[in-house]
């Protein structure tokens, strides 16, 4: 089960969260990208939050609890942050999302050569840091895309693809005005150190955050 680690580097503790789920990003005809993360297991329990950026740059965070808005908020940078219920409910490869003004409805296709790949890494080798590091140079191959880094000063990421997907449809709403058909994830979000793919996706994901603590 992800949880808390806590350990010492250079004289200053640090806590490591591990959240494993799916991450889901889509950008539209108005501009406005959309990335969504689902997260079964993480140390906050199950939740799903939805990160937000409109043509103008403008972004906002669609969180479910003060806590998780809080930790998210303080690990990527938001002009906006808004604590509303967020729901995830998919079948049959039809992913329905509900976060407070925003409504997407997407669809994926069949796994490419990509996917398949990914598949064959062992879970216990896609966790550690060292095989994040190494996969972080062919990852740049897609536009905007790195596996390691870091967001703010004093706290390290890493994530580890399992799976991919492509997202082949999708309807998206905010505030009740319709964001127009799917398009690319670009120009890259400016949440974190990373962007989603720039081909919408649907990527299975173990997401780690190490971070300094007093």
């Amino acid at each position: 089960m992800p949880g808390r680690v806590t350990g010492y580097a250079w004289g200053v503790g640090s806590e490591r969260l591990t959240f494993d789920g799916w991450i889901a990003a889509v950008g539209t005809r108005s501009g406005t990208r959309v990335v969504v993360g689902h997260w079964p297991r993480s140390p906050f329990g199950p939740f799903s939050d939805v990160m937000l950026e409109r043509a103008d740059g403008w972004r906002t965070l669609l969180a479910p609890t003060a806590g998780v808005a809080e930790y998210v908020g303080g690990v990527y940078y938001f002009d906006e942050v808004l604590t509303a219920p967020v729901g995830v409910h998919r079948r049959d490869g039809v992913w329905e999302v509900a976060a407070g003004p925003l409504d997407l409805c997407f669809r994926v296709g069949r796994r490419g050569a990509l996917g398949l790949a990914l598949r064959a890494v062992p879970r216990p080798l896609a966790r550690l840091p060292l095989w994040a590091g190494l996969a972080d140079g062919p990852a740049r191959v897609l536009t905007g895309v790195r596996t390691r880094g870091s967001s703010r000063p004093g706290c390290r990421q890493w994530y580890a693809a399992g799976d991919l997907w492509p997202i082949v449809t999708a309807r998206a709403s905010f505030g009740g005005s319709d964001l127009g058909p799917l398009a690319p994830v670009l120009p890259p979000v400016r949440f974190g150190f990373a962007s989603a793919p720039a081909s919408p996706s649907l990527v299975r994901v173990l997401s780690t955050v190490e971070r300094d603590v007093p």
